[in-house]
């Protein structure tokens, strides 16, 4: 590997290892019981001990990334790469983890800019804090079948050409484990081409691609698009408070887990 992708592979780091412990420590908000340093106490090198872990899994792949935002966003609203950041730490574990609680609770890939407002005012997040928060997408992949109805369908929000890559990709009767990267510019880079792939019509999703289309939200896009330095200050405000979201840290509410898929 070159020295460009060693930049990448750090920086993706950088996001994904402060998340893992936010994650890891997902309802009414307790935000004041959140803090840095929080295992300072108990685990004093739990942070290199999680950034080396991570680096070694983003070399091994990519997918991590996208994966592990992904799951932050979870944790949060449900239960249980790039600018790096202090982060309130002391979350605790679900005590359950069910398909059925995720319904209704989770972003479609069609939603309106209505329905996306609707869903983060619910968990007292703003619409500028969605639209920086949806640059997630910046990286990781979407599985075909999320975005198949707008190839079949001629959205005309979408770039022609970019349409008709995804169409050889994603052709009719494709099998459904096949996905493709969210973003076609930098899909292993966290950064604000995302916002410049929506002024470019290249919104993978639809739900994506309506945060520039509705005029409501096309200034904050446009706003990220311009500037990395104000994406990522904007972006550091909107996943702390997303992580303040459904805390819990009273042990009756939850517990840590040495395995994630067995409770504590």
């Amino acid at each position: 590997m070159g020295a460009g992708a060693g930049s990448v592979r750090r920086e993706a780091a950088a996001l994904v290892w402060v998340l893992v412990l936010a994650a890891a420590g997902g309802g009414s908000v307790c935000e004041a019981q959140l803090r840095r340093g929080y295992y300072a106490g108990v685990c004093p090198n739990v942070e290199s001990i999680v950034r080396g872990v991570v680096a070694k899994k983003i070399q091994q792949t990519s997918t991590t990334v996208g994966a592990t935002v992904r799951l932050f966003f979870h944790d949060c609203f449900v239960e249980s790469g790039g600018p790096s950041y202090a982060v309130e730490l002391g979350r605790l574990d679900g005590l359950r983890s069910t398909a059925s609680s995720v319904n209704g609770r989770l972003p479609a890939p069609f939603f309106n800019l209505d329905q996306l407002n609707q869903m983060f005012a619910a968990n007292g997040l703003s619409q500028a804090d969605m639209v920086t928060l949806s640059a997630g997408h910046t990286v990781g992949l979407a599985h075909c079948g999320t975005f198949a109805a707008r190839l079949r369908g001629a959205d005309a929000t979408l770039d022609a050409g970019y349409a008709a890559q995804l169409a050889a990709w994603c052709p009719a009767g494709v099998d459904p484990r096949v996905a493709v990267a969210m973003d076609p510019v930098t899909p292993v880079t966290f950064d604000n081409q995302f916002f410049r792939n929506l002024q470019a019509g290249k919104g993978l999703l639809a739900s994506d691609q309506v945060l520039h289309t509705d005029p409501r939200s096309r200034p904050t896009v446009d706003a990220l698009a311009r500037s990395r330095v104000a994406f990522e200050r904007a972006f550091i405000d909107a996943i702390t408070k997303m992580g303040r979201v459904g805390v819990k840290t009273a042990w009756a509410q939850g517990n840590v887990r040495r395995d994630c898929a067995v409770l504590g």
